[in-house]
Parts: C-alpha cells; structure tokens; sequence
C-alpha cells in the first residue's frame, strides 16, 4: 500500500546533532535519542507498507565530515527524500566565514543533486534572542542568504528556521542551550512536514510558564551552565575533539521506521 499523501519512498537524514535528534532524549530509539527527523518520518512512513527511512547524521560534525562521511552512503541507499543540516558547527567557531561555509553547502548539494531526489535545506535559527550566541547573528544571516541562493539553484525546499519564531523561546531547548528538546524537535517536525505539504496530525505545544526567578539564581544557573557545557565544548575545540569521534550513525540503513512504542 502506498501513501497518497505525498511521493516519497525512501528518506535519508544527512547532518549533525540537529538532524540525529540530541536534546531530545528517547531510551527505545536508536542511539538513546528522538528528534525531528524521526518524527517527520513518523508522519511519512503512515499508510505505507514500503516506506523506508535512515539517519546517517552524527553530532559534531563540521559541513566538510558530513561531505565526506555521509553524502557517498547516503546515495547509494538511494534515497528520493534527503534533508541536509549542515554548517552550525562551522559557523559557532571563531573567525568561521560563512561564505566558505556555505561554499562547501553548495558542493555537497552538487553531489547530492544528481541522482534527482527531492532536497530539504535548513538555514540556521535566529540567535538573537540567546546571549550566548547572539554576537553570530550575523554570520548566521550572511550564511543563510547564500543557502537560499543554493536551494534556488537547485531546486530545494527551504525548511526555514530563521523564521520559526517558536523556536527562540529558551523553554524550547535543552539544558545544554545548544540543542532543541522534545519541544523543539516537535516544532521543527512540524515545520519541515509544512514544507514539504504534507498533511499531518501534529498539533502545536505550548512550553510550561518559565517559574520566576531571582537575578541571583539567574547568575548562578548561568555559571552552572558554563561550568557543565560551555568550558567541555571550548576544550574539545581547543583539543581538537568532537562530541561525535568514534559515534557511529543511529540508523545507517534505510529501513522501515519503527516507532518507540
């Protein structure tokens, strides 16, 4: 049986922590985590019996790794659906050019292109509202201009976060402040299913109310915060480690989705 709902087969995730669903915790999933991709594929695998879904996406990952390490096995699984998230990491890092960053993008969407499958792009979030991150905002921007000129010369869909006004509302990320929660990937789940007009029953959430709080306790949760995420992602940086050496992608083959229930 095949779904009416949309034309796609067989979807491959291509990415980074993002597209491999860190923040959003789930034990029963493959490699212990959720995510928006699994959702989405949730939705597109429903009313089919030959719906065929893998996530090669690995956290860490500069755009220039997930070239090399992903784009190859992505096509040969053959997939007529592939979301590509790339460039977060590059852009974090100091002195990072987006030009170049989003240079590399333009490449691997070449590679990606030729076998004729439906691509999915992502610009990156609106920082703005992060103090943390806000002095990229900028970069994040010039980023996101070259991206749209790539999906407009390929022919790819845009899944816009920078638009996704949702998603800058701290209660939609995980502790860590790097990555989405449950929230959030649900959110982005949504989002994604929009553009790619596919109907779905995914229904807008709506966060707890943030508990008041002192400036004292603000401060504190801050330097708790640099303490456990910000000084461990500085030193792998300045030791020339990722958060993925040595993970392995949680679904390597293009399989039938299972869901965590």
């Amino acid at each position: 049986m095949t779904n009416q709902q949309h034309p796609w087969s067989r979807y491959v995730a291509i990415g980074d922590s993002f597209t491999e669903g860190i923040g959003d915790p789930e034990p029963e999933s493959p490699g212990g985590s959720r995510g928006w991709a699994d959702r989405v594929a949730e939705v597109l695998s429903g009313g089919s019996d030959d719906f065929a879904y893998a996530n090669l996406a690995v956290r860490g990952k500069l755009i220039r790794q997930i070239s090399h390490e992903q784009i190859q096995p992505a096509l040969d699984l053959r997939p007529d659906l592939m979301t590509f998230s790339a460039g977060g990491n590059d852009v974090l890092r100091p002195g990072a050019d987006p030009d170049e960053i989003s240079a590399r993008c333009e490449e691997a969407v070449q590679r990606l292109y030729r076998d004729g499958a439906t691509i999915v792009l992502f610009t990156g979030a609106d920082v703005g509202f992060s103090p943390v991150f806000r002095g990229i905002r900028g970069k994040v921007a010039i980023y996101n201009e070259n991206l749209r000129a790539v999906a407009a010369r390929y022919d790819c869909i845009v899944a816009d976060l920078w638009s996704l006004r949702e998603i800058q509302d701290p209660r939609l990320w995980a502790p860590d402040r790097l990555h989405l929660n449950a929230l959030g990937h649900h959110t982005v789940a949504r989002m994604v299913l929009d553009a790619l007009n596919v109907q779905n029953s995914l229904e807008p959430q709506s966060p707890e109310p943030m508990p008041d709080t002192t400036w004292r306790a603000a401060r504190t949760e801050d330097f708790a915060w640099a303490k456990d995420y910000l000084v461990p992602w500085v030193l792998r940086r300045v030791r020339h480690q990722s958060s993925g050496d040595n993970v392995l992608p949680k679904r390597p083959a293009a399989g039938p989705f299972l869901p965590s229930d």
